[in-house]
């Protein structure tokens, strides 16, 4: 699988490189829209994966240019710019995802993953749900029963990491790499002071209980009205 990186801070894109290669990839690197823009229309790649920011012709450019060539490609967009609207125009304009930095690149490997096995076809899901409790990834929405809740950063990406993975008992280390920056203390109490906070928002007035501690284990979050 041969994938295109267009990113032009050097340490992110030797970064990326690196880790893709190490996952068994063959990477092109570039540091440039417009040079960007001619290996996606003249090479052929598997995936893209696009800096939105970049000199000579933004990541929105090299889309646009892909497209009008009728070139469909996946392409993943990556961007530190958190923006509702950012993210509704690069799916408008038909990016399959939107990662926002700063990112473990154990959840960009797992998305290169999965939009590969998807061949590009789908777009990336805008809901996720459990349950009566529904999150809207495009605007940053949380609704339970009806109800509006209101989360941090932090907790809406704690809860979208335990609905993306709903069923499985996610351990600390993972959540802390996922969540919070690699080089999170594991051993900290933060981890379990945000999921104290997110069952009390999404949880505690609500029935049945979605999220619950395996003890020695991790996190899980499952409807068990539906587990198995």
């Amino acid at each position: 699988m041969k994938i295109l990186v267009v990113e032009d801070e050097p340490k992110t894109g030797d970064y990326l490189k690196q880790g893709l290669v190490e996952a068994g990839f063959v990477v092109d690197l570039v540091r440039n829209g417009t040079d960007g823009l001619h290996l996606a229309l003249t090479e052929g790649y598997d995936l893209a994966i696009l800096d939105v920011m970049l000199p000579g012709l933004d990541g929105w450019g090299i889309l646009a240019g892909m497209r009008r060539a009728r070139k469909d490609l996946p392409v993943l967009f990556l961007s530190a710019r958190d923006q509702v609207e950012d993210r509704v125009k690069g799916l408008e304009l038909g990016a399959d995802d939107y990662l926002v930095k700063p990112f473990a690149f154990s959840e960009l490997l797992a998305r290169v993953r999965t939009l590969l096995r998807r061949g590009g076809k789908a777009s990336a899901a805008e809901f996720l749900q459990a349950a009566d409790l529904e999150l809207d990834l495009l605007r940053r929405r949380v609704i339970r029963a009806g109800q509006r809740i209101d989360l941090t950063a932090k907790e809406f990406s704690l809860l979208e990491l335990l609905l993306r993975r709903q069923g499985e008992v996610l351990p600390r280390s993972l959540i802390a790499s996922q969540v919070w920056d690699m080089n999170f203390d594991s051993d900290t109490n933060v981890i379990e002071v945000a999921m104290r906070r997110l069952r009390a928002k999404v949880d505690d007035a609500f029935e049945p209980k979605l999220i619950r501690t395996v003890r020695g284990m991790g996190y899980v979050l499952e409807d068990p009205n539906c587990a198995h």
